[in-house]
């Protein structure tokens, strides 16, 4: 959940462009998020059709999260965060509101978003017009090391949503792991990671 929302609001936060104490960062996770450890929760008749809170406020996550913004930033950043147990097995959404200091167009948010990730191969930005994966979504990112970041402009609240999705056992476990051994070594950080996802999209 962390790594999601870190990629979420990285670049937003490093513009200076928001609220710095209004963030709130709201998490869709599948089973696998849940650890190795069996309980009621994670049994598949109890996990099937449910969208269940389960740590509506303190998530153990928030300090990570705000550890790192906060660095970004070089000021403090508080960030409000929930999480939600969801009917799949991997993947997380992460659902960010942060509130604009300042007007933003599309294209701004775009040169943003564009002008940070420009040498990150595994961030993708997804925005389309049109179909049903017009914005980030777990489901077509199992099996990859992608994290995809979409957004909205919310004009009449002066809110930017934020979306951001990825495979909570790759990109978020080991997919990281192998691309920061990747870095360690000196080797292509993308080595063994290009595997696209199951997802025939």
């Amino acid at each position: 959940m962390a790594t999601t929302a870190i990629l979420a609001l990285a670049p937003i936060v490093k513009s200076g462009k928001i609220e710095k104490n209004r963030i709130v960062a709201d998490f869709k996770v599948g089973s696998s998020g849940g650890g190795a450890q069996v309980s009621l929760a994670s049994h598949h008749s109890e996990h099937y059709s449910v969208v269940r809170p389960y740590k509506p406020v303190g998530h153990r996550h928030t300090a990570e999260i705000e550890q790192e913004l906060s660095t970004l930033a070089g000021e403090k950043i508080s960030v409000a965060m929930s999480a939600h147990a969801v009917n799949m097995v991997r993947g997380i959404l992460a659902t960010c509101h942060v509130f604009l200091t300042e007007k933003l167009s599309v294209i701004d948010v775009w040169r943003i978003y564009r002008e940070f990730y420009r040498d990150e191969p595994f961030v993708r930005l997804v925005r389309e017009t049109k179909g049903i994966f017009r914005y980030p979504d777990p489901k077509i990112l199992v099996g990859s090391n992608y994290c995809d970041v979409g957004f909205e402009i919310d004009e009449d609240n002066n809110r930017l949503v934020l979306l951001s999705a990825l495979d909570n056992l790759m990109k978020g476990a080991a997919g990281t792991a192998v691309q920061d051994m990747n870095i360690m070594q000196g080797w292509d950080e993308t080595e063994g990671l290009w595997d696209s996802g199951l997802h025939p999209v």
